[in-house]
């Protein structure tokens, strides 16, 4: 890819390609999926996949070519590592992890992902979308039993306490979130005490909690070839 196709295509040159600051609706319409990366606007009349259903680009509307295994395989890789905001490297080191793990591959693989602080804090509603996730938890506004966490890969472990800073409770993106927490609702392994600003692991997923449309199957396929 070329550096004129480098810039159209979102990604910012910081010494390795990785970061994508593009728009994020457009990753929605090229993986066919909600990805949920823009919090509140997701759930409103005013989301681009909604209006606009098929993928991005001058000739979206007529791509209706059948996809090779491999590029369904790809394109699986790709959905969930866009969902959870990860760089292709940091996806990989994700799988590698659970390739040595016990059990499933796949879903080893998943429960890893939910388990990063920036995840967490998502999934209890302390902010609209995992980049938002991961830019506070970067500025020091959550606590881990106790103690300042600003790492969004910091791996949270069973009885673990997640909760916002003291000064940061007041901050509008905190309380806006949390008011809108009955809609999206709390996974089963986690427990918010939404008045203490406190969340706990309660247990590791399974993956009956995982209800995103995910075949963790083809990413295994994708990389054992």
């Amino acid at each position: 890819m070329d550096a004129a196709r480098q810039k159209d295509a979102g990604y910012r040159k910081g010494g390795k390609l990785s970061r994508y600051t593009g728009s994020v609706c457009r990753l929605c319409r090229r993986e066919n999926l909600k990805l949920f990366l823009k919090g509140d606007r997701c759930y409103s009349d005013k989301c681009a996949f909604d209006r606009r259903g098929y993928p991005p680009g001058q000739h979206g509307q007529r791509r209706g070519r059948k996809s090779s295994d491999y590029g369904i395989q790809l394109r699986e890789k790709q959905k969930v590592k866009r969902m959870y905001g990860l760089s292709e490297k940091q996806f990989y080191l994700f799988f590698e992890r659970a390739e040595h793990q016990k059990g499933i591959t796949g879903t080893n693989l998943l429960v890893l992902l939910e388990r990063r602080l920036d995840n967490v804090v998502y999934r209890l509603g302390f902010v609209n979308s995992r980049s938002q996730g991961r830019q506070l938890v970067k500025h020091n506004h959550f606590l881990v039993n106790g103690k300042k966490v600003n790492i969004p890969s910091y791996m949270l472990k069973i009885g673990d306490v997640v909760e916002a800073r003291e000064k940061s409770r007041k901050m509008q993106v905190i309380d806006d979130s949390l008011g809108a927490v009955v809609r999206r609702g709390v996974p089963q392994w986690l427990d918010l005490e939404k008045e203490k600003f406190k969340g706990i692991v309660k247990s590791f997923p399974v993956r009956e909690d995982l209800t995103m449309p995910i075949q963790e199957q083809l990413i295994v396929e994708l990389y054992s070839k």
